[in-house]
């Protein structure tokens, strides 16, 4: 019999490890081409990690909870077949870090875009020692108040030593573990620290310790821990307004002509296509016609350098149904025409719902478009989803009376308008650039054909 080894698969390039969360085979168990054999957790996204071989699962080598680098071998497959196999070249497998046994994870999760384990192009090297750290572990240094000599003291697992993101939040979370346990040294017997995820206390005085501060509440209060991706969300939602100086421009657009086409013809396009015709896919077409004509929308910063993108992965915000947020990518939108659109925005949508994305689904976008309109908003201040330059929000298409130019002089109608607003990076995009670009998208939905096919 041979054995295949099944390694933690790649899911994307700033993906460098991923956490095992529960495991569906155990040793002894069959198992067939494709089936699912465990579930994992990246910064990203929860997904599950199919078998590469049919046979028997021989060995599992790593726990729940535990992290695990991207190909590293963590269970093995015994086959009919009579050769070993193996489906790819792997490292030597390291040590996998489990925090059922140490200090609980760091509350301060990094970016749900940054790399776990840094590029060797992007590391910068300590000027006194030898050392090399990633720029993520030393603006988290920075923000920390670790000095250089202590980050020198912290032990490294990566690669030669290096300290990745994972060593410097534990040893930021045992430190504040320490500290908060000598503040609470001398204080008051009868104050009451509550140590559990979540309690309701109605008119009494409840505490609760997070890190190295001890928070006093009052009255009929319900205190709920953050799961773990809207802790995702909040530090890559904060990372980014530090990161990028926001502007934010505003405009409107009478695109009473989109809704009567796409009243008109969604009917037939559904019955044609087997897919339904939203306003998302016409908003994603105009903005590729406008980032066609302004690149430098299209972009990124690295350092001093501006990265311009040349392919138009267009990234959607989607609101799950547990209230927290996922923006899954139509990667080279500009090679779609609407239908391909279509099918895509809707296939991206219902997997987020379904939680079926996976991690290619949500990675290299380079501009999002949020849809603030679907909750009824009229307009929105979005935060920039980095290391993007810039993001659309749509608002919600009202009719109003409004002053329309004729032939014969102005009237005022009934129109569809929609208010529409743009985030952008000051360092890279004027306030020019950002509102001509705006402007242009304004422009394409205004003027959209009402006499089109799909």
């Amino acid at each position: 019999m041979a054995t295949v080894d099944l390694v933690m698969p790649k899911m994307g390039e700033s993906i460098m490890e991923a956490t095992i969360l529960k495991w569906h085979k155990q040793p002894g168990d069959p198992v067939k081409m494709d089936e699912t054999v465990l579930e994992i957790a990246t910064d990203k996204v929860d997904t599950e990690v199919p078998s590469t071989a049919e046979g028997t699962i021989s060995e599992v080598l790593f726990n729940v909870n535990d992290v695990v680098p991207i190909g590293t071998v963590i269970a093995r497959i015994k086959t009919d077949a009579e050769v070993e196999t193996h489906e790819e070249p792997v490292q030597p497998q390291p040590q996998a870090t489990s925090y059922q046994q140490k200090a609980e994870p760091a509350t301060h999760n990094v970016s749900a875009t940054s790399e776990a384990t840094p590029n060797p192009k992007l590391q910068t090297s300590n000027l006194n020692g030898n050392r090399f750290y990633s720029p993520l572990v030393l603006n988290i240094a920075a923000q920390e108040g670790i000095s250089m000599s202590e980050l020198e003291r912290i032990p490294g697992t990566g690669n030669e030593g290096r300290v990745t993101k994972r060593d410097i939040l534990q040893y930021v979370s045992e430190r504040k573990q320490v500290a908060s346990g000598e503040r609470r040294v001398g204080r008051e017997q009868s104050q009451f620290v509550i140590p559990i995820n979540k309690v309701e206390q109605r008119g009494e005085r409840t505490s609760v310790s997070e890190g190295s501060q001890l928070t006093t509440y009052t009255g009929n209060v319900e205190i709920i821990e953050m799961d773990r991706m809207r802790k995702l969300i909040a530090d890559h939602m904060v990372r980014s307004k530090h990161t990028s100086p926001h502007v934010t421009s505003f405009s409107e657009a009478d695109v009473t002509n989109l809704v009567m086409w796409r009243e008109k013809v969604k009917k037939d396009f559904e019955k044609r296509e087997g897919t339904k015709i939203t306003f998302t896919p016409l908003f994603v077409e105009a903005v590729v016609r406008c980032i066609k004509k302004f690149p430098l929308i299209n972009s990124s910063l690295d350092g001093d350098r501006i990265i311009v993108k040349k392919d138009i992965n267009i990234g959607m915000a989607t609101a799950l149904p547990g209230g927290n947020l996922i923006v899954p990518v139509i990667r080279n939108a500009d090679q779609l025409n609407l239908v391909g659109l279509a099918k895509q925005v809707n296939n991206l949508a219902d997997n987020a719902r379904n939680n079926k994305l996976r991690p290619e689904d949500i990675a290299d976008g380079t501009f999002t478009i949020t849809n603030v309109g679907t909750f009824g908003s009229l307009m929105g201040t979005p935060i920039i989803n980095q290391p993007q330059v810039a993001i659309l929000a749509v608002g919600a298409i009202k009719k109003r009376p409004v002053v329309v130019e004729t032939p014969h002089g102005d009237s005022i109608a009934i129109r569809h308008m929609m208010y529409l607003s743009m985030s952008y990076d000051h360092r890279i995009i004027d306030g020019s650039l950002g509102a001509t670009f705006l402007t242009a998208v304004a422009n394409e939905l205004e003027n959209f054909n009402g006499n089109r096919e799909y």
